[in-house]
């Protein structure tokens, strides 16, 4: 996942501003029941998924894991498939007007959205607050895209009309729940497709705040929410009523979504991991390759798909490099992801936590583990990995350290994995650091830049590789939910 901070636009109803606690500084916020969204009518969910969530900072359990009844994921089906003709043939702008309503509302509940996410996933409320914007900020740019003309365009008198290609399934991770999901739903709600959500199991109380705002504004069965896990996605991802589905997650899940649409030749949008490099040019000032080094590791803790995975650095500098990037690491201000000052949290969830231990002791090399770590909750120490390469993604703050002697060697090295996600490279000589980049295999390259927002609001976030496929974006998210339908009259030869 890149997120992206959308830019204010006239009558968005959107603000520039990054949405304010709605408790004080690490007071847990009041965690809903688990309810899913079917045909208009809430209802409880039932089926107990066979673990409990947890308070990350804690380890505490804090409530069972619930999915939704197959009774209950028919039933969505059903109403997705009675809704899409009605909501396909509402125009164009009445769409628009019900997305703005939408993004509205939900400005006035960011807050409470946030603080939600951040203590279900562990995610620091500093970076969390800002991730926030996109549920709202996503609404309104979908609708400002219809607007101004993304699903018609004419060629010489020729029309070129993008239609919804009818119910979409959006299926979302736990690192940043709800800004994903409204990204999705928004630009498949945008493109005249009804649409049906189902977020992780880990952490789904943000976006069923975004489910309650959505239920107020938008027609029965247009929007619905299920809750569950890996049974559940499969048997959406499988319907032949789904027509189009878009996954952002792992690797066998984006396999399994693949193979389910490929029987049926539906569209699928796959945003899957990365084993993302960031190379350290010779050149490179050492503070600032540190801080990127650092900030590209420990970002959502580490948690997200564009995260650093391998750390490519000049075989003479080796020694400096690490030592300032542990410096800064060590100095990172750990604890409860609720706390304003807070800039390192917890992972998601002890089984999480285990899985990444497991990975970073089968990595082999030597692991360095950087900054002191609370005695409780799900917290694990910024690693870096000596003397070994990665292989995979880890999914965690662990990245290897990999030194070169030339450039073309950190090029080969850089490229010399199945995936093609996020790449990074720090140079003093700013054009040379550009040619570089513009020879890693993949999607996104940004130099002399570590944040975790996209280059440009207006790019694509391409996939190559095992990272993915397709492209998300502004528009192209929107996009993928349509067809093309091409109508004119045939001219003379």
């Amino acid at each position: 996942m890149t997120p992206e901070v959308p830019a204010g636009r006239g009558g968005s109803g959107m603000t520039s501003e990054v949405p304010a606690p709605c408790d004080g500084p690490g007071v847990p916020p009041e965690v809903p029941a688990t309810r899913d969204l079917v045909g208009g009518v809430w209802g409880d969910c039932g089926d107990d998924l066979g673990f409990d969530l947890e308070d990350p900072a804690t380890g505490e359990p804090r409530r069972r894991a619930l999915g939704s009844s197959p009774g209950r994921v028919e039933a969505a089906l059903a109403a997705a498939e009675r809704a899409a003709a009605a909501w396909a043939d509402t125009p164009g702008p009445r769409r628009a007007s019900l997305l703005e309503e939408a993004a509205r509302a939900l400005a006035e509940r960011a807050g409470e959205i946030v603080r939600l996410e951040s203590f279900a996933t562990g995610v620091p409320i500093r970076q969390a607050a800002p991730l926030g914007m996109i549920v709202h900020g996503a609404f309104a740019l979908a609708a400002a895209q219809v607007r101004e003309g993304l699903l018609l365009s004419v060629r010489d008198a020729v029309e070129v009309h993008r239609l919804p290609w009818g119910p979409a399934l959006c299926l979302v991770p736990w690192n940043a729940p709800a800004p994903m999901a409204a990204h999705k739903a928004a630009s498949a709600l945008a493109a005249g497709c009804p649409v049906i959500v189902k977020v992780s199991e880990y952490a789904p109380h943000g976006t069923q705040v975004l489910a309650e705002v959505l239920h107020e504004v938008l027609p029965p069965g247009v929007f619905q929410l299920v809750h569950g896990g890996p049974r559940t996605g499969a048997l959406l991802a499988g319907d032949p009523r789904i027509r189009a589905v878009s996954f952002t997650g792992g690797l066998l899940g984006g396999r399994s979504v693949a193979m389910a649409c490929a029987a049926g030749l539906r569209p699928a949008q796959l945003e899957l991991g990365g084993n993302n490099p960031l190379v350290v040019m010779p050149d490179a000032g050492t503070g600032a390759a540190a801080d990127a080094a650092a900030e590209l590791l420990t970002t959502l803790n580490g948690q997200w798909c564009r995260a650093l995975g391998r750390l490519i650095v000049p075989r003479a500098r080796l020694g400096e490099l690490l030592e300032a990037t542990g410096e800064r690491l060590a100095a990172l201000r750990t604890g409860d992801p609720l706390a304003d000052g807070t800039e390192f949290g917890p992972l998601v969830h002890s089984a999480h936590l285990r899985r990444v231990r497991d990975a970073v002791a089968g990595a082999g090399g030597r692991a360095t583990a950087y900054g002191d770590m609370p005695d409780k909750g799900n917290f694990l120490a910024p690693t870096l990995i000596t003397g070994a390469d990665l292989a995979d993604e880890i999914f965690g703050p662990v990245a290897a350290v990999v030194p070169y002697d030339t450039v073309e060697e950190a090029l080969t090295l850089a490229n010399a994995t199945p995936y093609g996600l996020e790449g990074y490279v720090v140079g003093g000589d700013e054009e040379r650091a550009l040619a570089l980049a513009r020879r890693i295999r993949a999607g996104e390259v940004k130099v002399n830049g570590s944040s975790v927002m996209s280059l440009h609001l207006f790019t694509p976030r391409p996939a190559w590789g095992l990272s993915g496929l397709g492209e998300e974006g502004t528009a192209e998210t929107i996009r993928f939910f349509t067809g093309a339908r091409v109508v004119g009259v045939q001219g003379s030869p």
